[in-house]
């Protein structure tokens, strides 16, 4: 953080007030009854894991002014976010400075006098404390559109993903019907074939054995069993 910033800390806890940033968040659920929308609520377990959850009212909803970055592998690009967004980066640096002033306080002071010494740390190096406000709250329509846009895209290839699967099965099942088709048509194939094999085969048995050999051994359009080739034409 500007050490400049810091020194206004000091100055301002010089004055009989030890600021404190546990004690300025203890009545965020407050905050967040009174300004519905704007605050999340964090479970019980660490702050920086737990499931962010809109309360109350939804945040309204907000245009990007540009592309909207993707986010591989889950990783989210948060200044590209709101740059698409149109918060500059001097209105992200003004908020970094006073996310930085807050992670300065020590333990101990009410709440409202933490909130007074920020707010007079901020306003002596020219930054209204209202401009930070405005800022967090762009960032979370920001964040909660991106979010809302992000759903919508995942609806979206989800649904094409279902049409595509569904396509895919019902090729599949005309295939397998068209295998069992197939299947099904070549064994009355075969067993007609040996039917008919059967019935010429009579006319074979009455000339006999020999004859038969004699035939297949001297014609040329005949193949002997046994010999090479035989049983592939």
């Amino acid at each position: 953080m500007d050490a400049s910033v810091a020194d206004a800390v000091v100055c301002c806890s010089r004055m009989g007030e030890d600021p404190s940033a546990g004690a300025a968040m203890t009545d965020k659920k407050a905050w967040g009854e009174t300004v519905l929308g704007w605050f999340v609520v964090r479970g019980d377990a660490d702050a920086g894991g737990a499931e962010a959850i809109p309360t109350g009212r939804e945040v309204p909803a907000a245009e990007p002014v540009g592309a909207l970055p993707e986010a591989p592998g889950g990783v989210v690009d948060f200044d590209g976010v709101f740059e698409a967004f149109g918060i500059d980066s001097e209105a992200r640096d003004r908020l970094a400075k006073a996310a930085g002033l807050l992670g300065t306080l020590s333990t101990g002071t009410e709440a409202e006098a933490a909130r007074r010494i920020v707010r007079a740390s901020l306003e002596a190096f020219g930054i209204p404390y209202e401009k930070i406000i405005e800022t967090v709250c762009e960032e979370i329509q920001a964040l909660d559109s991106y979010q809302r846009r992000g759903a919508a895209a995942l609806q979206a290839a989800c649904d094409e993903g279902g049409r595509r699967i569904s396509g895919l099965e019902d090729q599949i099942r005309a295939i397998r019907e068209e295998m069992g088709k197939q299947t099904a048509d070549n064994k009355s194939s075969l067993e007609a074939c040996n039917r008919r094999k059967l019935e010429v085969q009579r006319v074979l048995e009455f000339f006999g054995p020999e004859a038969v050999g004699r035939v297949v051994r001297d014609s040329p359009k005949l193949i002997e069993p046994g010999a090479p080739g035989a049983g592939t034409r």
